[in-house]
């Protein structure tokens, strides 16, 4: 109910030390025609005249300091809470948790009446900014209205956080610690005197520490920034070194994490020129608000632009003024929420020209800039009660709009969404409650719906074999065999039929029978890149579904046939046998071995299994095939004679047996093809 930034506390270091020059020096040049006050000469008695003034530390602390609660006011007026103390020889409290007290009137009156500390201060102990942090943790445990009122209602457990933000200046890191080992210790003493039996205000469950050690600007500090840091269960502490004229840009950053705030930049404001009333010219104003108001524009196909703005360290989101118009019916839109805004610097002109315009009962829209396309309206500047808010417009589909069809996707129209197939996944996937308690820790309806939808294409132009049910009459059946959590040995043996079918298909040379009334048609024209990728995507399929050793059976079988296609690197011989057990019957295709090439006595027949290997394999040009075929003819006959026996220089007999009967009569064949071979090496 109570969040962490429903009390903030300011720890303000009164001591000496604040009383020294910023060094940051304001140039009076703009009083040309005025008399100057005069200083004392440095090195005479002769007076010289001030052209410039600084701030001093306690100057710069202040003002950044009610700035920051100025922010918080306007923001959350009544719902978030910010004190003042003040710290030197004691703590002195400048305001309360009551709402009379947390105005800016009251801080300021107060401000003024404690003034700069002054240089004459004796350096002593008892100046110190440990006072300070002693009264705010005491007021932590103070209970605000809102916590007065839970109580009354009967609230047992009141939530109870808060956060400090003291800025001193400290020598080194050891007096840092020393100062975080202090808080800390007064934080357990303050819960243990409000725990039961002594009841005295609220158990503080969490504090935030913000510690900004402040420097004169150009001074080296000793001590190290540090991010939050968890230093028990109830405390966390930050440390930032920041110089003095810097301080007041390091509060509006941690105002923007602490609050969760937004920054928005209005460009392109006409105003007059107040030298000129007849002239104009554009200006920019940044606006603080609550970061929902981007939030709740922003979708998953809009963004608001943004850009870090020189000399800060967070983003801003960059708005155009559109020039006001009547607020008829066609000018009104949907708002999805409004927020309170305010001015980062309140006190500039464009900032007062704008505020003045709102209140004076004018609203003005905001929209996105663009170089090219329509504009998007996506916010509403208004004032109401003499509060100035955001509108946070609706630029997406609303309520009131027609359901937006499936086929208007992010990243543009698609229609091809395979939108029958996925009514029919979800009408399988319908689960009703069990009447008994499942055995086994995941029921049977949630087991099946896990392992459905583990393969389910959504479009129909990433698919091809989702794409060919309708043309190949077995294949939805085939594909409901390998989806079935077991699988017999009669469903095995069609399932291996039904490849043996794919196999046979690409050793012929066939195209896959794509419809022509489907308009996304695989980009392969070729039939076995075709057949390349079906294969890849039924394994796929058979991968996300193997359940028994069956199918892993026919998963050896498919990856065989890749192997075959060259589409994978090593071939499963597992799997090309277990195939061939399923394969072998008298439709079978003709499986040619090396041995039997080798036995064929016809060289046209040899010529037409090469074909038919090369049709397949495609890993053999033709000039290989018929030198092969060459060769082994050669291989079977004999050679002659004279060239394996006869020595250099001498005549060798053509056929020294012939006439001869004991010897076997030679064909007219056999002659005929010595002859012939004989004429060939003639």
């Amino acid at each position: 109910m109570f969040e962490r930034n429903q009390k903030t506390i300011f720890v303000l270091d009164h001591t000496r030390y604040f009383s020294i020059s910023s060094e940051q020096y304001i140039s009076m040049d703009y009083l040309k025609g005025k008399p100057l006050p005069e200083s004392p000469a440095s090195s005479g008695s002769t007076p010289v005249a001030q052209t410039q003034l600084s701030k001093s530390l306690w100057t710069c602390a202040v003002e950044s300091s009610i700035e920051y609660c100025r922010i918080v006011w306007d923001l959350f007026p009544g719902k978030k809470h910010v004190r003042f103390i003040v710290s030197d020889t004691a703590a002195h409290i400048v305001n309360t948790w009551s709402p009379s007290t947390q105005n800016m009137s009251h801080v300021s009156n107060a401000m003024m009446m404690v003034s700069v500390p002054s240089r004459s201060i004796p350096q002593s102990s008892d100046y110190s900014v440990i006072h300070g942090l002693r009264a705010a943790i005491e007021a932590l445990a103070e209970p605000t209205d809102d916590q007065v009122q839970a109580a009354q209602a009967g609230c047992t457990k009141i939530s109870n956080k808060g956060r400090v933000i003291c800025i001193t200046s400290a020598r080194d890191n050891t007096s840092m610690k020393s100062l975080e080992d202090i808080f800390n210790t007064v934080l357990l003493q303050q819960n243990a005197l409000a725990a039961p039996p002594g009841k005295k205000g609220l158990l503080i469950d969490h504090c935030h520490l913000v510690i900004l050690n402040i420097v004169p600007l150009g001074i080296e500090s000793l001590v190290t920034n540090r991010n939050l840091l968890e230093i028990s269960p109830l405390l966390d502490v930050e440390i930032h070194t920041v110089n003095a004229p810097d301080i007041s840009d390091k509060l509006l950053h941690l105002i923007m994490g602490h609050y969760d705030l937004a920054s928005t930049t209005v460009t392109n404001i006409p105003m007059k020129e107040e030298q000129n009333a007849n002239s104009s010219a554009n200006y920019d104003v940044e606006i603080l608000h609550e970061r929902a108001a981007h939030t709740k524009v922003c979708g998953p196909d809009f963004t608001l632009p943004t850009s870090i703005k020189g000399g800060t360290s967070y983003e801003t989101v960059t708005l155009k003024w559109c020039t006001p118009r009547g607020c008829g019916s066609a000018d009104l839109q949907p708002c999805v929420g409004q927020y309170n805004v305010t001015p980062v610097d309140v006190t500039s002109r464009p900032s007062s020209c704008l505020i003045n315009f709102l209140l004076n009962g004018r609203s003005v829209l905001l929209e996105v800039p663009r170089k090219t396309g329509t504009k998007t309206t996506s916010h509403m500047l208004s004032a109401r009660g003499g509060e100035i808010f955001v509108h946070s417009l609706s630029i997406a589909r609303s309520a009131m709009d027609e359901a937006p069809s499936i086929n208007d996707g992010p990243g543009g129209r698609v229609s091809d969404y395979r939108i029958p197939e996925l009514g029919q996944l979800l009408k399988m996937s319908r689960m009703v409650p069990l009447k008994a308690k499942p055995k086994s820790r995941i029921s049977p309806g949630e087991h099946l719906w896990r392992r459905m939808p583990r393969y389910f294409p959504r479009t129909t132009n990433v698919t091809i074999l989702f794409n060919l049910e309708r043309q190949l009459t077995w294949l939805p059946h085939f594909l409901h065999l390998l989806v079935k959590e077991d699988m017999d040995k009669q469903e095995e043996v069609r399932c291996q039929q039904h490849i043996h079918e794919l196999y046979k298909s690409a050793s012929r040379g066939e195209m896959l029978p794509f419809s022509n009334t489907n308009n996304m048609r695989p980009k392969a024209s070729k039939s076995k890149d075709q057949y390349r990728l079906f294969y890849r995507e039924l394994e796929q399929l058979i991968q996300l579904n193997v359940q028994t050793p069956r199918h892993k059976n026919l998963l050896e079988s498919l990856q065989s046939l890749r192997a075959a296609y060259g589409d994978v690197a090593g071939k499963s011989e597992a799997g090309v046998a277990h195939l061939r057990s399923y394969t072998e019957s008298p439709l079978s295709p003709e499986r040619l071995e090396p041995s039997s090439v080798g036995s064929t006595n016809s060289s046209s027949s040899l010529l037409k299994a090469s074909k038919r290997r090369m049709s397949s394999s495609g890993q053999r040009s033709l000039l290989d095939m018929i030198s092969n075929a060459e060769r082994n003819q050669s291989s079977k006959r004999l050679d002659f004679s004279g060239r394996l026996c006869t020595p250099v220089g001498q005549t060798a007999k053509l056929y020294p047996d012939f006439g001869n009967k004991d010897k076997d009569a030679i064909t007219p064949s056999l002659l005929q093809a010595n002859l012939k071979d004989e004429s060939i090496r003639s």
